[in-house]
C-alpha cells in the first residue's frame, strides 16, 4: 500500500523543520549545554510541526550517534522512533485518553526506568482536552518528574492549559508558515517524487493551506491522483472551488470603481461555473487585505507571496479606494463568509455585502412620528386666591386648534440621507479620531437615519447602551459638530430606539425655535400684572412689569 505524503515527508530532524526556526534552534542549544527542560508546551495551529519535534527531539535525547549531530536518524534508537517501535516514546492523544484514571496510571508507571534509551518521553497531544482533575492529578509529576523522564505537551488552544500547568513547562509558539516557504517544500518534494507541477499550481496550493504544511503536502497528494501528467493552476482552482486571480482582480475593481452592475455579473458568472462562493470570497478579502496594507505602508515587499502582476494592480486599487472603504469592504466580506452556507439563494450574502459596500446600507421605509409630550416649566408666582383663578381663566385666551399641517410628519431630506449613508464610514473615522473608538463602535449599532431640515435622527435598533452612549450631552454635541460637516448646515441629533429612524415635530423645530420673539410672552405678562408674580432679572436682580 502507497504511503501518503504527509506521512512519508515529515520531519525527521531539525534541519528538515520548516518555518520553525525559533524552536529548533533553542532546542539545539538545549541539547549542546545539557540543559534540556524536564517538561514543555509546544503551542500552536494545526500542521505546523509540533508532534514532529516533538519526536525529533525524543530522538536527539535517545540517540547513540555523535553528540554534535544528534538527532543522526541512522542509529538503532532513531530508526525505532521513526519506525513507531520505541518502548520509551509514550505518546497519549488526550482527546481520548482525558480522565483521571488516565493520568493516574501514567504517574504510576512513569517512575519505572526506560527499558532502551536514556530517557522515557511522554508525547500527549491536545493536551487541553484533559479533564480539571486529570490536570491536577499531572501537576505534581510535572514539578518534580523522575530524572529520566521528560514530558512534551502539545495543543492547538494553549488558552485552554490552566496556568498552574504552563509554570511547569518552557512553552514555544509555533508560528504559521509562510506561503513562499510552503511552496519552496512543495517544490523539493515534487522533484523527490517525480511530480510535474507548474509553480502557479504550488503556490496556490501553498496559499490556500494557511500556513499549514500538513494541508499543503495532503493536498499536493491529491492533486497527483487528478489524472493529468502535470499539476496546473487550472486543475488546482477546480480542486479548490476556487477562481483564477483575475476575477478577484476584476471584482475589486469593480469596487473600486463602485460598479455594482459588473460586480454582480461576475458573481453569477462564477455561481454557474460551479465555483466556490465562499473559497471566492475568502480570496476576495485576502485581495483586499493586500490593498490595506499597500494604503498603510507603501510597502510591496510585505506582498512578496503575490506575483509582480497581481502588486501592480493592487497598487492601482489602493489609489482608487480610500481607508475607510478597504476597511469597511474587508470586515462586511469577512461577515459574508460565514452567511454562505447555501440556502435558495446561496450568492445573495455576497451580493448584498456589494451593495451595501458601494451604496451604503438600503434606509427603512419612513413610518409617521411618535407624538412627543410637550414639556412646560412653571412660573413661581405668589399664592392665588379662588376668586383671582376663576378671573385667570375667564381672562385665558382660548387653547388654538391644532391644523392639519401642523400634524403632518416633519419632512424628510432623503438626498441628504443618501449622501450621508455613502459617507458613513468617513463620519465613523471623524468620530473615532475626535470622541474616540467607544464612540464609534456605539455608531456602527445604527440601524437607520433620518434628516430633517434641522435635525437628524438615529436609530440604533434595540442597543440601549449605544443609544445612551451617543445621548451623553457632551459626545451628543461632538457628534452633532461632525455630522454637521457632512450634511453641510447645523442640525441637531435626535437618538431613538427601534429599527426606523423618525423625526419628531419638536426635533424637526429643535433649531427653529430658539429664536427670540418681539413681544412679551402672553402668559408671562399676565402672572405679572394680574398675580403679582416677580421675574428674575437678568443680573439676578428681581423686577416687576
Amino acid at each position: 500500500m502507497a504511503q501518503a505524503l504527509y506521512r512519508k515527508w515529515r520531519s525527521r530532524t531539525f534541519d528538515e523543520v520548516v518555518g520553525q526556526e525559533h524552536v529548533t534552534q533553542t532546542l539545539r542549544n538545549a541539547l549542546r549545554d545539557n540543559r534540556v527542560a524536564h517538561a514543555y508546551l509546544f503551542s500552536g495551529p494545526r500542521g505546523t510541526g509540533k508532534t514532529s519535534t516533538a519526536r525529533i527531539l525524543a530522538k536527539a535525547l535517545n540517540c547513540t550517534g555523535p553528540a554534535d549531530d544528534r538527532p543522526c536518524d541512522v542509529c538503532p534508537t532513531c530508526v525505532a522512533i521513526s519506525e513507531g517501535r520505541m518502548l520509551d516514546l509514550i505518546e497519549i492523544d488526550a482527546a481520548s485518553n482525558n480522565s483521571v484514571d488516565d493520568v493516574r496510571e501514567l504517574r504510576d508507571k512513569v517512575g519505572f526506568r526506560p527499558s532502551e534509551g536514556s530517557y522515557k518521553i511522554y508525547i500527549i497531544d491536545e493536551v487541553h482536552m484533559l479533564s480539571t482533575n486529570a490536570f491536577n492529578a499531572l501537576l505534581k509529576t510535572l514539578e518534580e518528574p523522575p530524572p529520566h523522564a521528560r514530558f512534551i505537551l502539545a495543543t492547538t488552544e494553549p488558552h485552554k492549559i490552566p496556568a498552574t500547568v504552563h509554570s511547569r513547562c518552557q512553552r514555544f509558539d509555533f508560528r504559521r508558515i509562510p506561503v513562499v516557504e510552503i511552496a519552496a517544500h512543495l517544490r523539493h518534494i515534487a522533484t523527490e517524487e517525480n511530480i510535474a507541477a507548474e509553480d502557479g499550481a504550488l503556490t496556490a496550493i501553498a496559499r490556500s493551506a494557511q500556513g499549514c504544511m500538513r494541508d499543503a503536502i495532503s493536498l499536493l497528494d491529491q492533486m497527483t491522483s487528478y489524472g493529468a501528467e502535470a499539476i496546473s493552476l487550472e486543475q488546482v482552482h477546480d480542486v479548490l472551488g476556487s477562481v483564477a486571480s483575475e476575477s478577484v482582480s476584476a471584482f475589486v475593481d469593480a469596487l473600486a470603481e463602485q460598479n455594482v452592475a459588473t460586480g454582480l455579473r461576475l458573481i453569477h458568472s462564477l455561481l454557474l461555473g460551479g465555483a466556490s462562493l465562499q473559497e471566492f470570497t475568502t480570496q476576495v478579502v485576502e485581495h483586499l487585505r493586500g490593498v490595506l496594507l499597500l494604503q498603510m505602508t507603501a510597502d510591496s515587499g510585505l506582498l512578496d507571496d503575490r506575483s509582480p502582476e497581481t502588486v501592480k494592480r493592487m497598487q492601482v486599487q489602493a489609489q482608487k479606494l480610500t481607508q475607510p472603504q478597504t476597511l469597511y469592504a474587508v470586515k462586511r466580506f469577512g461577515e459574508a463568509i460565514g452567511e454562505l452556507k447555501g440556502g435558495y439563494q446561496p450568492q445573495l450574502p455576497l451580493e448584498l455585502a456589494l451593495i451595501e459596500i458601494v451604496r451604503g446600507p438600503v434606509a427603512a421605509a419612513v413610518q409617521a412620528p411618535v407624538a412627543q409630550p410637550v414639556v412646560v416649566q412653571p412660573v413661581a408666582v405668589q399664592p392665588v386666591t379662588a376668586k383671582a383663578a376663576v378671573e385667570e381663566k375667564k381672562a385665558s385666551p382660548p387653547a388654538p386648534e391644532v391644523t392639519a399641517a401642523q400634524s403632518l410628519p416633519v419632512p424628510l431630506d432623503q438626498n441628504a440621507v443618501s449622501k450621508l449613508r455613502a459617507q458613513w464610514n468617513d463620519v465613523l473615522v471623524a468620530v473615532r479620531e475626535r470622541s474616540g473608538l467607544k464612540q464609534q463602535a456605539a455608531l456602527r449599532a445604527v440601524r437607520d437615519i433620518a434628516i430633517g431640515e434641522n435635525a437628524i435622527a438615529l436609530a440604533f435598533g434595540n442597543n440601549k447602551f449605544a443609544r445612551d452612549m451617543i445621548s451623553d450631552p457632551e459626545t451628543m454635541a461632538q457628534v452633532s459638530a461632525i455630522l454637521a460637516q457632512f450634511v453641510g448646515r447645523q442640525v441637531g441629533v435626535e437618538c431613538l430606539e427601534g429599527e426606523t429612524a423618525t423625526l419628531s415635530a419638536a426635533a424637526g423645530r429643535a433649531l427653529r425655535d430658539d429664536r427670540k420673539t418681539d413681544g412679551p410672552d402672553p402668559l408671562l405678562a399676565f402672572a405679572v400684572s394680574e398675580l403679582g408674580a416677580q421675574v428674575q432679572g437678568e443680573k439676578g436682580g428681581k423686577r416687576k412689569a
